[in-house]
């Protein structure tokens, strides 16, 4: 029982924003993608796969994240008893955990077409060197924005077996949502960050995080757009879609406080939010 917790502790079964985040743009590419007067029966399968892909994948990221952090992470308040960082799971075991989660991730994929295994496989390398992109750039939320979102591209050529515009379009508007909040994520370890050496865009941009963040999120709205536009949309779909934009300028930018980790953890969390409206939004215009 013991190891089981220390296991649900390095995989952070028990927050699931992180799967939940990774499954979202999956989630999104394949609605778009999927040709609702077919059968249903594929689409809610092909959904259950990305989100088990979601959990597992993530569960090996985090894990990985924790061996190359180790040092890092004992020098950090908030993740300095992380299994790993403490000693309590070895780094022996940590890789077998995470070899553990990929092989089962690789029987989720089997389940999709060719074309989708390559590309899944082809964003492995970027999946397992994102914990080393803060030792380098400031921008590791960037290499962040375009990992876990590799899943929308994923969701539409599940369906499609061949990639397009409307996905790339949908997938960058992803990438700046990514870029987002997880700057307002790194707002909770700034000043350890900072002691330590590591770089992210919640440093190079303290003086101006919520203008960074008003960019960000402007640039979401331009590419959701142009990829409603590419979709020949209802015109309900830009009037919905005001929503989730409205949480992200009145309650993300307005709300968050740098200087308090609790307020910045909040606005981060409330992205599951935005995930789930905006994968509603693109549900009810493909019915219409």
């Amino acid at each position: 029982m013991k190891q089981i917790k220390l296991f649900i502790e390095l995989t952070r079964l028990k927050k699931p924003i992180g799967f939940m985040l990774l499954f979202w743009p999956c989630a999104w590419g394949l609605t778009l993608a999927y040709d609702f007067k077919n059968s249903l029966n594929n689409y809610f399968f092909f959904l259950i796969l990305f989100f088990l892909g979601a959990i597992l994948m993530r569960s090996a990221g985090c894990i990985v994240n924790d061996i190359l952090d180790k040092e890092f992470d004992a020098k950090v308040f908030r993740t300095k008893n992380r299994p790993i960082a403490s000693g309590k799971v070895s780094i022996k075991l940590g890789i077998f955990y995470s070899i553990l989660c990929c092989f089962l991730a690789l029987l989720v994929l089997l389940n999709f077409n060719s074309f989708t295994i390559i590309l899944a496989l082809g964003s492995m390398p970027l999946a397992f060197t994102y914990p080393l992109m803060k030792r380098f750039t400031y921008w590791p939320q960037l290499f962040l924005g375009i990992t876990f979102n590799y899943g929308l591209i994923l969701g539409w050529t599940a369906v499609n077996s061949k990639l397009e515009i409307i996905p790339i379009l949908f997938y960058i508007g992803a990438i700046f949502w990514t870029l987002g909040y997880d700057t307002i994520y790194g707002y909770q370890d700034i000043k350890d960050d900072e002691i330590i050496g590591l770089k992210s865009t919640s440093i190079k941009f303290k003086g101006k995080a919520k203008e960074f963040l008003f960019a960000c999120y402007t640039f979401v709205i331009i590419f959701f757009i142009l990829g409603g536009f590419k979709m020949n949309f209802h015109f309900s779909y830009y009037i919905l879609i005001l929503i989730p934009f409205i949480h992200l300028f009145l309650y993300q930018i307005k709300k968050f406080d740098l200087n308090d980790p609790s307020s910045c953890l909040n606005a981060f969390k409330s992205n599951n939010l935005f995930g789930l409206i905006i994968f509603l939004n693109i549900l009810v215009v493909k019915f219409l």
